[in-house]
Order: structure tokens, then C-alpha cells, then sequence
């Protein structure tokens, strides 16, 4: 009898609850919600891998402005380009904040790095440098030399190496390779093999992209924390220990002067920042460098090789683009020399192929989280200060609203557009003043390294199945099986190929 009673005053506690809750939501005109939210973890019963396809399936049901509860954490999913516009330009400042997660407060040195500040002087001054004094037209000119070295050192490593050719490892060790010389001048995967200091850097960055992509159901159970639950939380400590003794060396290194090599007058990227602490040694403190450079080397390598992978992967499941693209390189750069980034202009279906590529499988799916730092009105519906903002780009870019058959890979669609933006249906480096400081470089590579291997080679898969397309887990949409390909030097390029050796 008694267990029957507090059954019944559960029931009634919990249906009170949520009719509460429903009434609340309706006055305070919050946008629609999914039914039930429950007591302490909210909506987090929903969330099942990948989130960016149980968000979208959420949005396709329950409209593209969705509001939600991470226990104890208010989240807005939008999934539209108007309710993505309103966000990210007349609600931009708004905004512009970074929730405060575990991530933050340990990879990003306690909310003080570029990624993980929030939206102030900190802020400003970290995306001044980045835009101007590192990642700036200047700057990427600068470094030219060795985006086309790297590039050449690729294509004669594929030369003379075995068939197949492990695609995802070549893409992977280019942009390393591009990145570090950019941060320090060290290349660390050289054609014969890898060197020692080069398999510790391996391993951090692996660690990182593992455990960055891992959820930490602290930062929405904040009690957990409390109870010791979170093992997370060691492990990126002891990363993040890892990655500073590293990264001091180098910064120890450049500052003896030990880290250019002779003859090389071309600041590498830690060397700016050094020259910026001989004035501001408050603010340009080795802790803020290592930080910096560690940011810029995440997002510059795993997204772009990321996104190389799968535009081969697409090219050999439709051999005919392929073809029509090695079309445009022979009538547009001809085959006494390989393609430069300088050539991009006169090959726009190669554009249209990587921004088709950036619409299926962007590398971000999901935007980084933004939050609130005042009340605002989206789309008609009150938004109050402290809720996260979730962009679901992956849902803009699959929507058959949007999209003609959005799933067929199409590069055609994209003729006549300048860029890789398309309003906010395509923004695969995000939008405002959270945006990707990084997109000029990325466009750079995918160009050039795109162009050079489909100029120099004929790629075939490896059977007559089709290249699996399956998603990995993680925040950069990796694929799930590793691309293995066979290729061999073209005919029509044998003469140059023969002046690389």
C-alpha cells in the first residue's frame, strides 16, 4: 500500500512537472521544444552518435529553430539559413561567447585562447593577430615556398612509392608538414621516414583530436564533477602537460635561434610572436604562444586533410568528374608545369568539385558552441542570456528544401559561384566574427594539392566496389574506413614527372 502511494506521488510530482514546464515555455514564448523533458538530464535521453543527424531528424520534425535542455544547460539548434542569419549578423555580438566546458577550462588555458575566449578584449586582440599578423594575405604569401615544396615532396613520394597509396596518411603528413614549418620551420615527416621528435608530435595530435571529440556529460551534469565522476578530466590535464613541454622546446629552441633554417630570413609563425613579446612580454607569455600555435595547428590539419580524403573518395566513385576536372587543368595549366594556387581562378570546376566536397562532408557539421551573453529575439521567439547556440550546418547542407537531391554528389550546382559561400546554405568556415581565421589558407591547399594529384596521376579504386563513404566518429566527420587507392602517373605528364625525380 505504501509503495503504491509514493508510486502515484511520483507520477503526480513528475506530470506536475512537466505541465509546468510545457505552460512555462508557452508564456515565456521559447521556441518549440520536444516533449517530455525530464527532471535533471532533460533532453539528453534524444542525443545518440551522430549528434548532427539525431539533431536534424529533431529539426525535420519539430521545426528549424529548436530549444532544448542539456541538463542543465539551455541549447538552441538551428538549422535554417534565415534562423543561422539572424544569429550570426543582426545577433552576432550576442552570440559571439564561447559556453564554458571542460575543453575549454583545460585545453584552452582557462578560457584565454582563440577558440575557447570569450567575446572582449582578449578576444579582439587574439583574432587581430591571427588575421593580420599570422594569417593574413601577406603572411600566406610569404609562406608560399613551402606549400608548393611540400606539394612536390607529396607527388614524388607517390612517384616512387608502392601501389596502393594510403590517401588519408599522404593528405595527413602534407598538412603537418605544412603547419609546423609555417609554426616552427621543423618538417617532421621527411619522404624516407618519420623522425623520433616527429612521432611524439604524431601521438600528441592524435590524443588531442581523440579526446576533443569525446563527450563530457560533466559540462551538462555539472553533480557528476562534483562526485569525482569525470576521468576525462585527467586525461586532458596530462595532454595538455604533453603538449606544453613539447611546444616549449620549440618556442626554446626558435628563441636561441636554433629552429630556421640557414639562409632563411622568413619568420615562422612562433618567431612573430616572439617578436611581439620583446614588447608586450605581459601579454605574449610563452603560455599564450604555445596555446596559440596550438590552435591554429588543430584547425589547419585534420579539417583540411579531412577534406581531401573525402573529395577523393567522391572522385573515385564518379571517375567522369574526375576526368571532366583533369579536362580543365590540361586546357588551363597544360602539362609543362603543375598547378598553383596563383591558377585557381582558371579552374572553376575544381572549386565547384571542393565546395560540393565542404557540402557533404563539411568539417565542422556541427559549429563550434556559441552562447548568449544577452537576451535576444530569433526567428519571433525570445532567447535568453546564457543558452548555447548550436549552427547544425550539416542539416543546412542535406536539406532537400535547399538542395536539389542533396545527397548526389553534384558538383555542377556550384557553376557560377565565387568563393565557397552560397549566402548561409553553404558556410563551411562558419559565419561572423567566430568564423574561421584559418579559410584563405585552407582554400590554398585544397587547391593546390587537389589540382597537383589529379594533374599528375589516374587514380582508380581499388576493386570494383565503390569507395565506403561511411562517417567516423568525431568533431571533423572523418571518414570511417581510411581511403586506399591505386594510382599511377599520367602519360600525358611523364615529362614533368620525370623533372621531379
Amino acid at each position: 500500500m505504501e509503495i503504491s502511494y509514493l508510486y502515484i506521488s511520483f507520477l503526480f510530482l513528475l506530470a506536475s512537472y512537466l505541465f509546468t514546464s510545457h505552460f512555462r515555455r508557452k508564456i515565456s514564448n521559447h521556441p518549440p521544444t520536444v516533449f517530455p523533458s525530464f527532471p535533471i538530464i532533460g533532453h539528453l535521453y534524444l542525443l545518440k552518435p551522430p549528434l548532427y543527424r539525431t539533431l536534424a531528424k529533431l529539426s525535420g520534425k519539430y521545426g528549424p529553430i529548436l530549444h532544448l535542455r542539456f541538463g542543465s544547460r539551455r541549447v538552441i539548434v538551428v538549422s535554417s539559413p534565415s534562423a543561422v542569419e539572424e544569429c550570426l549578423t543582426k545577433n552576432d555580438i550576442v552570440f559571439a561567447n564561447r559556453p564554458r566546458m571542460l575543453f575549454g577550462k583545460i585545453i584552452g588555458l582557462n578560457y584565454t585562447t582563440l577558440a575557447w575566449s570569450p567575446y572582449g578584449d582578449n578576444w579582439r586582440n587574439l583574432r587581430r593577430i591571427a588575421s593580420i599578423e599570422i594569417l593574413s594575405i601577406h603572411r600566406l604569401n610569404e609562406f608560399h615556398d613551402i606549400r608548393v615544396e611540400e606539394g612536390r615532396l607529396m607527388i614524388r613520394k607517390l612517384l616512387s612509392g608502392s601501389d596502393p597509396v594510403n590517401v588519408k596518411s599522404a593528405f595527413y603528413e602534407l598538412t603537418l608538414n605544412v603547419m609546423m614549418r609555417m609554426i616552427s620551420g621543423k618538417r617532421y615527416f621527411s619522404v624516407e621516414k618519420l623522425v623520433e621528435e616527429g612521432k611524439e608530435f604524431r601521438e600528441i595530435l592524435n590524443d588531442t583530436f581523440m579526446l576533443v571529440g569525446a563527450s563530457n556529460i560533466g559540462d551538462y551534469l555539472p553533480i557528476l564533477s562534483w562526485l569525482g565522476v569525470n576521468r576525462l578530466e585527467k586525461k586532458l590535464i596530462a595532454l595538455q602537460e604533453r603538449r606544453d613541454v613539447f611546444f616549449q622546446r620549440l618556442i626554446d629552441q626558435l628563441r636561441k635561434g636554433n629552429g630556421n633554417q640557414a639562409g632563411n630570413r622568413r619568420k615562422t609563425m612562433i618567431e612573430v610572436l616572439l617578436s611581439l613579446q620583446e614588447s608586450d612580454p605581459g601579454y605574449y607569455t610563452d603560455a599564450m604562444i604555445r596555446n596559440f600555435v596550438l590552435v591554429l595547428l588543430a584547425g589547419g590539419t585534420d579539417t583540411s586533410s579531412g577534406t581531401m580524403e573525402w573529395t577523393m573518395s567522391l572522385l573515385l566513385n564518379h571517375p567522369q568528374v574526375l576526368e571532366k576536372a583533369q579536362n580543365e587543368i590540361d586546357r588551363n595549366v597544360g602539362k609543362d608545369r603543375l598547378v598553383d594556387e596563383s591558377d585557381m581562378p582558371n579552374l572553376p570546376y575544381l572549386r565547384c568539385i571542393i565546395n560540393e566536397t565542404l557540402r557533404l562532408y563539411p568539417p565542422g557539421p556541427i559549429l563550434i558552441p556559441h552562447e548568449s551573453s544577452d537576451d535576444c529575439v530569433v526567428e519571433g521567439y525570445n532567447i535568453p542570456r546564457g543558452t548555447m547556440l548550436l549552427v547544425n550546418q550539416w542539416a543546412i547542407h542535406h536539406d532537400p528544401k535547399l538542395w536539389n537531391e542533396p545527397e548526389r554528389f553534384n558538383p555542377e550546382r556550384f557553376e557560377g559561384l565565387e568563393g565557397t559561400r552560397d549566402g548561409f546554405k553553404l558556410m563551411p568556415f562558419g559565419s561572423g566574427r567566430r568564423s574561421c581565421p584559418g579559410e584563405g589558407l585552407a582554400i590554398r591547399m585544397l587547391g593546390e594539392t587537389l589540382g597537383s594529384i589529379i594533374q599528375c596521376f589516374d587514380w582508380e579504386r581499388m576493386s570494383e566496389a565503390m569507395v565506403d563513404m561511411s562517417e567516423g566518429p568525431g568533431i571533423t566527420l572523418p571518414k570511417a574506413e581510411p581511403l586506399v587507392a591505386k594510382c599511377k602517373p599520367r602519360l600525358e605528364m611523364q615529362n614533368l614527372l620525370s623533372q621531379l625525380m
